[in-house]
């Protein structure tokens, strides 16, 4: 009886492991003419989603950087605009993949220190953010665009000169 169980244990957990392991697979697609199955990759390595809150953040947020202590411009835009939509930033990935690298959990961590000063990727999905708030844009949505790439052709010398759009 005893081996009989032991048996079943055993099998058991080969099933949920394997289970387990066909989810690290990676997602293969089919060509848009259905011929052929490639992986789709972004970049030389796709990395993923990185962290952020799917939820509404419960106040007090942390406070972000005072954007008056960056001697340029830009900094000093992308940083106020920052401060202003810390719910919005609390609720994105950020692309420059620093919850692996710093151990941050969404977009605001990186206007929380000096981080995102020296990284466009920050820089440019705070901007997109940050617009597309004013646009009436939800959380979700602009997460969506963030996972999309839309940062990307954010034209960050806009910042560089001029105070933020109110």
């Amino acid at each position: 009886m005893r081996g009989k169980f032991l048996a079943i244990a055993v099998a058991s957990s080969l099933v949920v492991t394997a289970l387990g392991l066909s989810l690290l697979r990676p997602v293969v697609l089919a060509d848009t003419d259905g011929t052929d199955s490639a992986m789709q990759m972004q970049g030389a390595m796709d990395e993923g989603i990185p962290s952020y809150h799917a939820y509404a953040p419960k106040p007090p947020l942390p406070e972000t950087l005072d954007p008056k202590q960056f001697r340029d411009s830009l900094n000093r835009n992308v940083y106020a605009m920052a401060a202003k939509i810390k719910p919005v930033l609390f609720q994105q990935p950020c692309y420059c993949y620093c919850d692996r690298h710093v151990g941050h959990k969404s977009l605001l961590d990186c206007y929380m220190s000096e981080h995102a000063s020296g990284c466009d990727e920050c820089r440019k999905e705070a901007v997109l953010a940050y617009e597309q708030t004013l646009k009436g844009k939800t959380p979700a949505e602009i997460r969506a665009s963030i996972i999309r790439g839309d940062w990307k052709s954010v034209d960050l010398e806009r910042y560089s000169k001029a105070a933020p759009p109110r």
